[in-house]
């Protein structure tokens, strides 16, 4: 049984799965979402009574905690009990566009951790100014920007696009945009120094 668990399943089977999701969610009346989780959080510690921006009623969006919650325990569950011995495959086109901006994947994957360079994700990169920009300032842009675009990406990709909504199709098409230019132009830059 366990070894089913452990091999990558088809893509389609990952497709059905968000397709049952999405209609269950419309059917209840829900949104897919996790960037208000915060504001849920926030507004269940009384954040409310301070800053009108988290008082609202957030009893009625606790299942979208449930879900973090759940996201959170199988993600758990799935690093600790369910990977095989094999390390997680990454492209090597991957590998070498990393290795051309001066990421050294082959190190962290010595170290075991075969799903992200070590030379990016570690204490010692944070407190440099390429840990800074990545790690901070570009958190503080995700964040900032998924509740300013009213959503982050797998909403309005998942269930923004699913219910027709053109802002979500607006914020899609500057998500594909603001990747490709991250891709090619802000990383490089920023991995120059």
């Amino acid at each position: 049984m366990n070894e089913i668990f452990q091999y990558s399943w088809h893509w389609s089977f990952s497709g059905f799965m968000l397709a049952l999701v999405m209609f269950l969610l419309l059917m209840l009346g829900k949104s897919f979402g996790l960037s208000s989780t915060l504001r849920t959080v926030c507004a269940a510690g009384g954040a409310g009574a301070k800053i009108s921006f988290f008082d609202y009623d957030w009893k009625a969006q606790k299942w979208n905690l449930l879900f973090v919650l759940g996201a959170v325990i199988g993600g758990f569950i799935a690093s600790n009990f369910m990977m095989g011995s094999e390390p997680i495959s990454i492209s090597s086109e991957t590998i070498s566009h990393l290795q051309a901006m001066g990421v050294d994947y082959q190190k962290s994957a010595e170290k075991g951790t075969a799903i992200v360079p070590v030379d990016l994700f570690s204490f010692e990169v944070l407190f440099s100014f390429k840990g800074f920009m990545l790690f901070v300032v570009g958190g503080f842009l995700v964040g900032f920007g998924a509740r300013y675009a009213g959503g982050c990406t797998s909403g309005h990709a998942i269930s923004g696009l699913s219910n027709f909504q053109i802002p979500s199709l607006i914020s899609v098409i500057g998500f594909f945009i603001g990747g490709i230019l991250m891709t090619h132009f802000i990383l490089p830059f920023i991995f120059s120094f």
